[in-house]
């Protein structure tokens, strides 16, 4: 039970895996079999965030994984609560324990909580984390292009990803922009929209002529506009079958009648305003 999935080089030369397992809203419980399946399915790529309250599950299927360390792509996200710049080195410390790592692969902002505009103090944190070798990829999630012009002002480092909502309901056509401008990896949170669009007329159109189910097209749509995707399942055939996308191939008509479905549809917060 495997499956290939492509990776993408990221500005300071380390690659990420394209197609990613998210364990949002998976229980403590349930995350350790479930990413020990999802590894055992090919995934190479597992994203979670201290918020999540799962860390040392996703730690426990990494340690028990007969892969390699260095073939497992671990990402976590640090708390809003948490942000500034003592703090930050606190909470990492505290994600690696749980984690039970010696170093992570990216690291994340969560959200840039402009009202408290911490993050610029956040990000210069991650700086040192990522100086001392700790982490090998720096990064950020939920910011926008204000957002990122900041941190790219510090004339530091710049982020590897922005980790966004993106799905053919929100395909944040302005932000990818600015991204591929700056070298950025678009990774897109929510790459199904829930289910939201998976009966959409269009998508299941184009299922049914690939013999393909809506999922996997909108997937494959996902990697053939350059991001990564981080879909989340516990339903063992659900998990294999997000990962079997590499063989479709959607054409120029395809994927742009995918993206005409646009409409701002959100399914989580406003980045602009969540605090």
């Amino acid at each position: 039970m495997s499956s290939e999935t492509s990776t993408l080089t990221l500005n300071n030369g380390e690659r990420i895996p394209q197609i990613g397992f998210g364990v949002w809203q998976v229980t403590e419980e349930e995350t350790e079999a479930t990413v020990a399946y999802a590894l055992e399915a090919g995934y190479r790529h597992i994203d979670t965030a201290t918020i999540y309250r799962n860390e040392a599950g996703v730690g426990k299927a990494v340690a028990a994984s007969a892969l390699p360390r260095d073939e497992i792509y671990v990402t976590t996200k640090l708390w809003n609560t948490e942000q500034g710049y003592e703090s930050t080195l606190r909470a990492f410390d505290h994600s690696l324990t749980s984690l039970g790592l010696d170093y992570l692969d990216l690291y994340l902002i969560h959200w840039p909580m402009p009202k408290r505009d911490t993050y610029l103090e956040t990000w210069r944190a991650f700086e040192k984390l990522h100086a001392e070798g700790l982490i090998k990829s720096i990064g950020v999630s939920n910011f926008e292009p204000d957002h990122l012009q900041r941190i790219i002002d510090l004339g530091g480092t710049v982020p590897a990803v922005n980790q966004i909502e993106l799905h053919p309901a929100l395909t944040q056509e302005a932000l990818r922009t600015f991204h591929d401008a700056h070298g950025i990896v678009t990774v897109a949170w929510s790459p199904l929209a829930r289910s939201a669009v998976l009966e959409e007329p269009t998508i299941v159109e184009i299922a049914e002529r690939l013999g393909k189910s809506p999922a996997q097209v909108i997937l494959a749509w996902h990697l053939a506009l350059g991001n990564v995707a981080i879909p989340k399942s516990v339903t063992p055939a659900r998990i294999v079958e997000n990962l079997d996308v590499a063989d479709i191939e959607l054409n120029a008509d395809d994927i742009a009648r995918i993206t005409g479905l646009e409409r701002g549809g959100r399914t989580g917060p406003d980045p602009l305003v969540f605090t």
